[in-house]
């Protein structure tokens, strides 16, 4: 099963997206696998209204995901619970200063069918404190203050890797290959083993680097690493996904649909349908993302 989407939707949610990774508590984009062991990775990257320091933080666990393990942090007591895990500083000089990102994690199995699960989050601050559990709500468009963390859980075959800032570079006629290139965040780790599209007869992972004074480019035959919540840039010069004996010039201004394909650690296969822009520079290129739901 795959979720192809059009650039039209990804456009509208990008603006509160980007807005909600940098002012909320939020778990990794991308999502997770349903049935799958998952590392939730609570993200804080600030304090309370007029606050300079995190001082605790308690998660409210959904049915769905069923506790393991809560990761202790030094300086912090750690209460896990069925239900709720919380962690709060022994001292003021263990507290998360403001400025500060780190993150806070709880490992679980998730249920296994497919949705979305919330995580309701109290953020304790020495001012004061932030209570991040708004749920949406249905047939609602209006951004929420404090949303709580969100987690799309998909189904069997669709890859839980976030993509963005994917773009292509324009051809001209009898122009016979191009590249196409993006970032890659897989929460629980992958690796982007293939990829095709209607718009070429080949569609390679390749590296560029350096061998001496030369710059040569070979083929990922292996795959490339996604390391858990690490974003890998596909980019000019470096690793790419290169297309070979294209159909038709790429045009700027257009846009080509591409089939990106991963394997997990345990080799379970999946795959994500993105809508790729030709001819948008890096910083500039629309965000092109593998699964957003409204």
């Amino acid at each position: 099963m795959t979720h192809p989407h059009t650039l039209q939707s990804l456009a509208a949610c990008a603006a509160l997206c980007s807005t909600a990774a940098l002012a909320h508590v939020t778990l990794p984009a991308g999502g997770a696998a349903a049935g799958s062991d998952y590392e939730a990775a609570f993200r804080v990257g600030h304090a309370c209204t007029d606050a300079k320091a995190t001082t605790g933080i308690r998660v409210q666990l959904p049915e769905g995901f069923t506790l393991v393990q809560a990761q202790p942090r030094k300086g912090w007591t750690l209460t896990a619970q069925p239900r709720e895990v919380s962690w709060k500083a022994d001292s003021p000089q263990s507290a998360l200063p403001a400025a500060e990102r780190t993150e806070f994690i709880v490992r679980g199995k998730l249920t296994d069918k497919p949705g979305t699960l919330y995580f309701k989050v109290l953020q304790s601050c020495d001012v004061g404190s932030a209570d991040w559990a708004q749920l949406p709500v249905a047939g609602s468009t209006a951004k929420l203050a404090s949303p709580a963390a969100r987690l799309d859980v998909l189904p069997a075959g669709v890859a839980a890797v976030d993509v963005r800032d994917a773009w292509v570079r324009q051809t001209v006629p009898g122009q016979s290959g191009t590249g196409a290139f993006m970032k890659l965040t897989a929460p629980s780790g992958a690796r982007l083993v293939g990829a095709s599209t209607p718009a070429a007869g080949v569609a390679e992972v390749h590296e560029m680097k350096m061998e001496g004074d030369t710059m040569k480019m070979r083929e990922l035959t292996s795959g490339l690493e996604l390391p858990p919540r690490q974003t890998v840039e596909l980019k000019p010069s470096g690793m790419h996904v290169m297309l070979m004996d294209l159909k038709q010039p790429i045009a700027k201004g257009g846009s080509i649909p591409m089939t990106l394909r991963f394997e997990d650690a345990r080799g379970a296969k999946s795959s994500l349908e993105v809508q790729v822009p030709v001819g948008a520079p890096p910083g500039a290129a629309t965000e092109s993302q593998g699964h957003v739901h409204n």
